[in-house]
């Protein structure tokens, strides 16, 4: 186990006098990975500093035990051993977590989709709720959010948002959020002060690059038209709104945000090349054993996953039992409480998965 410790020991090294060679402070991409791979081998090491203290100490206090006859020190000394061992217990199942390999495309930008579902108006105006509530998360973590389509209603909801957020680690945060989030509260349509569920659907898709997907122009049907604003009133007297049709899936992606049509079409193209990245990852996942499947961050997107209670200011996220009771705070941008739950509890899963111990990992 020590061997491990002293392995990324060696890599740090490594690592730090990469980031003073010139060839690689003047690539940026290069110069990325090495500095994200640095704070990754930090945070195992500072994991295994604890680890080696708890041996250190454990090793004193048997040696205290096999050599002292003073009661004091023989009681101290099984104190000492006790309390070293839980911790050294607790760290190695950190470090267990810290070993798996991470998902390479957590570190990767984010595409979301928000649709409002069942609940009418009201779905409308909780979907922009959702939408303002990712934007506000995106904010606290220094990312950028651009949206890239909209559709939005009279009453200021949205039937449609796709946005883009960039950031590091972007992906590896907010690929929890796929699937129905269920609303329950009092609709500023309702006079009758009800109650009422509403819901809305997120899919949360990763950025796919050129490299990733490969769209043949021979694929692709491209239809220009006027785009409207809510109700169906024009807002651009232009064709510039864009519809793409990826014939072989049948997929479509429409864009009438930007003036430009050929920004549109950019930012259509952007949407499409996630979503068939997506199926295809979706495809190669329905291959993988049934105990990956369980995992949080490759759920059924059909499935509720969290509830709003307004009433009550609760937060339920149904995948792992976490119920908060700050709805406020949550639906302004507070939701890592949430996320590092739900990441912790996929590592954990993973961990069970793998079936790997700290002493066999190598």
């Amino acid at each position: 186990m020590f061997e491990i410790i002293e392995k990324y020991e060696k890599r740090l090294e490594e690592l730090n006098k990469a980031l003073t060679d010139p060839a690689i402070l003047s690539n940026l991409a290069q110069l990325k990975d090495i500095s994200r791979e640095r704070r990754q081998v930090e945070e195992i090491l500072e994991v295994g500093k604890t680890y080696k203290e708890c041996a250190k100490n454990i090793e004193d206090a048997n040696e205290i035990l096999r050599e002292s006859d003073d009661p004091e020190m023989i009681a101290m000394a099984k104190e000492e051993l006790e309390s070293a061992t839980g911790l050294r217990h607790e760290t190695e199942k950190k470090l267990n977590i810290l070993l798996i390999p991470r998902d390479p495309n957590d570190v990767k930008n984010a595409i979301i989709e928000i649709r409002a579902g069942t609940g009418g108006e009201e779905a409308g105006i909780f979907a922009a709720d959702l939408y303002r509530m990712y934007g506000r998360y995106a904010e606290e973590k220094g990312w950028k959010v651009e949206t890239l389509s909209s559709n939005v209603t009279q009453l200021g909801g949205v039937k449609e948002v796709v946005f883009l957020v960039k950031g590091d680690n972007a992906y590896g945060h907010l690929k929890y959020e796929s699937g129905v989030h269920r609303v329950q509260r009092v609709p500023q349509t309702e006079s009758q002060g009800r109650i009422h569920t509403s819901a809305a659907t997120v899919a949360v898709l990763l950025e796919a690059e050129d490299v990733d997907v490969k769209i043949s122009e021979e694929d692709l049907k491209v239809d220009v038209y006027r785009s409207s604003g809510p109700g169906g009133q024009s807002v651009n007297t232009t064709d510039s709104a864009v519809r793409i049709t990826h014939i072989p899936t049948g997929l479509v992606v429409t864009c009438q945000d930007e003036k430009s049509q050929h920004k549109n079409k950019t930012r259509a193209m952007q949407v499409l090349r996630a979503r068939l990245f997506d199926k295809a990852m979706e495809e190669q996942n329905n291959e993988i054993a049934q105990e990956r499947r369980a995992m949080v961050s490759t759920g059924d997107r059909s499935a509720k996953i969290r509830t709003y209670n307004f009433p009550q200011s609760r937060v339920t996220d149904h995948r792992i039992g976490l119920t908060l009771h700050r709805l406020n705070e949550i639906l302004d941008g507070g939701l890592d409480e949430i996320v590092i739950a739900l990441q912790k509890h996929d590592q954990e899963k993973r961990l069970e998965s793998s079936g790997k111990t700290f002493e066999n990992a190598n």
